[in-house]
């Protein structure tokens, strides 16, 4: 009897990652695997390569602790081709197999290897396409005048000055205001 392992995770801390898990176990048992552990990264964005849990599971796979890791969608494991086929290379040379529910794919055999290559460039265009589109929707908001991000904090400039020129530091004039010295070096360069 092959022994399994589950990976789930999910991107932000109010979501769940309960469907997910149920699911794996339900598609185990029909399997006939046993669950050796399940490892769940809860509000934890998939660009990150490291993640506490993933991070105990390499640890885990490389004690070979398990023979099979299974994950919802293979994306919820990884999002970049690099740090798929990495992982998929380390199993390999570790005799761990990686199957991935929704798309049907195992790597235990080689149209399943093939198959996680191919939809993981896809799922890393898909990636780059949306920061491209959100970073040129930014260039164009900020041409029409529009400010990208937190709103400015405003504070008194002559303020802000009296107390430069007291020989207050920034830091100093910063506590006194209730701001960073970030912005009390952006009021006193924009001053002159």
């Amino acid at each position: 009897m092959k022994r399994a392992a589950i990976y789930a995770r999910v991107s932000t801390s109010d979501q769940s990652a309960q469907m997910q898990l149920e699911v794996l176990r339900e598609f185990a048992e029909r399997r006939g695997l046993t669950i050796l552990d399940e490892f769940v990264d809860l509000g934890v964005s998939g660009a990150k390569e490291r993640r506490p849990e993933l991070d105990r599971l390499m640890d885990g796979a490389r004690k070979k602790k398990f023979d099979l890791l299974l994950v919802y969608r293979f994306d919820r494991f990884a999002r970049s081709v690099k740090h798929l086929v990495t992982a998929l290379e380390e199993f390999q040379g570790l005799g761990i197999e990686f199957a991935s529910y929704s798309e049907n794919l195992d790597t235990g055999t080689p149209l399943g290897r093939a198959m996680f290559s191919i939809i993981g460039a896809l799922a890393e265009l898909e990636r780059s396409l949306i920061v491209e589109r959100s970073v040129e929707g930014q260039k164009r908001a900020k041409a029409r005048g529009k400010h990208i991000g937190r709103p400015r904090k405003e504070v008194d400039s002559e303020e802000v000055l009296y107390l430069r020129k007291q020989g207050l530091s920034l830091r100093a004039i910063g506590k006194r205001v209730g701001v960073s010295t970030t912005i009390i070096s952006r009021v006193l360069k924009e001053a002159g």
